[in-house]
């Protein structure tokens, strides 16, 4: 069975429960934007549920993260109303791989994202697909560890973007051994079938995040060699992936600017696409 034939069988299974699922969702919310997103005008149709979303990983912030910004009045640095790491690249970068899904397969994609608080009860559970960026600033506690672990082992997927570097790796590692202090972190292979599951990526090189070619260069602290890394389950399947000393995140939100190089985006672009379908296929 083919990837395509596997996406649409996928897509026929969603379609029968979707209607069951909205029930239980929290509703969509924007937050607050670390870059200062907060009049991107919502698109018409963003009321109009789908059966795929493209959900963002919030959480509490490393006491050594590199980016916050205070929000409302008195200036507050509170996680939970956004402006601090987790919203990095959010909604602007969100929106435009939802409208790239849209375009490049057949998923039924909503046009909007969904921020998910793993501190809401059992809410992560409705979002099969998660996205993180800035892992050098998470600190997850243990109680968020232990259910993002319990989601990924019922098989949901998370894909882990923008770090870079030894001492960015190593704050990263803090919460990931929370959540799986007995796995592995693994190179993921070039045969893999995530980089085989609508385009073949054996050619992937660094993508850097704007930030980094308006400094005249592809990336910051000893992060100079892109790294394709992964956890999988008991099973083969793999749980976790992430773009190390790339920007992926960046790849989407800078899409339709003539100042980003289209050979960044066109395979940030690709490699969200594949981790989608492998997402739903295995």
């Amino acid at each position: 069975m083919n990837a395509r034939t596997r996406l649409w069988l996928v897509i026929g299974g969603l379609a029968a429960s979707v209607g069951a699922v909205y029930a239980f969702q929290r509703e969509f919310r924007v937050y607050a934007s670390l870059e200062g997103y907060d009049n991107v005008p919502l698109p018409d149709d963003y009321r109009v549920p789908a059966e795929f979303v493209f959900a963002r990983l919030m959480y509490p912030s490393h006491p050594r993260a590199r980016f916050s910004r205070p929000i409302g009045f008195g200036g507050r640095f509170d996680w939970r109303e956004g402006g601090t790491s987790w919203s990095q690249d959010y909604p602007r970068a969100d929106r435009q791989f939802s409208q790239a899904l849209r375009r490049l397969t057949r998923l039924d994609t909503r046009s909007v994202e969904q921020p998910v608080n793993l501190d809401d009860g059992d809410d992560v559970y409705n979002w099969p697909w998660l996205a993180a960026g800035e892992m050098g600033d998470w600190k997850l506690t243990d109680s968020q560890a232990a259910r993002l672990r319990d989601y990924l082992l019922r098989g949901g997927f998370l894909m882990l973007d923008d770090f870079w570097g030894t001492e960015e790796w190593d704050r990263f590692e803090e919460s990931m051994r929370l959540i799986f202090p007995d796995r592995e972190i693994v190179e993921i292979a070039d045969d893999d079938p995530i980089f085989h599951a609508v385009y073949d990526l054996d050619d992937r090189y660094q993508i850097p995040g704007q930030w980094a070619l308006m400094r005249g260069t592809t990336y910051r602290n000893d992060g100079a060699h892109a790294y394709w890394k992964g956890i999988y389950d008991d099973h083969g399947r793999l749980m976790v992936a992430m773009d190390f000393n790339s920007d992926v995140g960046d790849s989407w939100e800078w899409a339709d600017s003539p100042r980003y190089p289209e050979k960044y985006s066109a395979l940030g672009i690709r490699i969200g696409v594949n981790y989608v379908v492998y997402s739903l296929t295995h």
